[in-house]
């Protein structure tokens, strides 16, 4: 028995309610449906329809059945329609957003390279300190360092991002250098709401987490006044690599406490359900995705 095409001469006995409308809607003949019918009725083990000379009815079974069939026919129309405009050429717009750090160091280049191999593609990238919500604003793809609540969002895991505290030479001369994550607590730290609970500091030690609570007299919500204020002798502060790495090869910050690794965040690519299936996106999605794991994991190695 062919189940998908079962499924359709099921759903459309259920949509008109008779087995000869069926029939004459699917161009097939009377006793075609009544054999498949039965084919289904006897692979289930159930009753799908009540049915006698004048009149046919849908039993409990045949209604808790049809909602899956539903979504099975929903599921294979998505598929089809995913495979053929898969094989189509992308165009079209596509906006982005990414944070702007991050962005402007590794989503810009990227999404330019990706425009030189698609020449149909137009991409507006919106580069914001802030979480946007993609569908209120519009927005097609999200590349996110965050770990990411339960939504309606299609989420693509792409690599983790491990995280560094530094701090200026002059603070370490003046304060000394702190040997365990607990030391931080009667340091002056500088409290940045872009990553995670900017008053709680999370170390993980030989797999063992610990929580760590920190204060201090200053406290940002943007990459570059966390960095500057850093630099300048303010407190520790805590950075994903990305935004620090410069600093730390000039010698402005010196990375500390390096064997209790802060938690790494996922890095994800986010968008709409509604868009899944779109060329142009799942094409860039499939570029990014790629090219930033290659480029992370490669500056962890070159970083360990």
């Amino acid at each position: 028995m062919d189940r998908l095409h079962a499924i359709e001469v099921f759903l459309e006995i259920a949509e008109r309610g008779s087995l000869t409308r069926a029939a004459d809607a699917l161009s097939l003949s009377l006793p075609s449906v009544v054999r498949t019918l039965a084919a289904l009725e006897t692979h289930l083990g159930v009753r799908l329809f009540n049915r006698n000379t004048r009149r046919l009815a849908i039993t409990d079974e045949g209604r808790a059945y049809r909602e899956h069939a539903l979504a099975i026919r929903a599921a294979v129309a998505e598929s089809e329609q995913a495979m053929r405009q898969a094989q189509a050429e992308p165009a079209g717009s596509i906006t982005v957003t990414a944070s702007v750090k991050f962005g402007e160091m590794h989503v810009a280049p990227l999404v330019a390279c990706y425009l030189q191999r698609h020449p149909r593609v137009e991409v507006q990238l919106l580069l914001l300190d802030r979480v946007v919500n993609l569908v209120e604003e519009g927005i097609d793809l999200a590349v996110r360092i965050a770990p990411l609540p339960d939504s309606s969002l299609v989420a693509r895991h792409v690599t983790e991002v491990w995280q560094v505290i530094a701090a200026s030479p002059a603070l370490l001369a003046a304060q000394g250098l702190p040997l365990e994550p607990k030391d931080l607590a009667a340091q002056p730290c500088i409290r940045f709401g872009g990553v995670g609970d900017p008053g709680v500091w999370e170390f993980s030690t030989d797999g063992r987490r610990e929580r760590v609570k920190v204060g201090g007299r200053l406290a940002c919500n943007t990459v570059g006044a966390n960095l500057a204020a850093c630099i300048a002798g303010q407190g520790f502060a805590r950075f994903l690599h990305y935004q620090v790495i410069e600093a730390c090869e000039r010698g402005e910050l010196v990375p500390v406490l390096q064997r209790h690794a802060p938690q790494a965040r996922p890095l994800s690519l986010v968008y709409p359900r509604n868009r899944h299936g779109s060329a142009r996106l799942s094409t860039l999605v499939d570029h990014l995705c790629v090219q930033l794991r290659e480029r992370l994991d490669g500056a962890r190695h070159a970083g360990a």
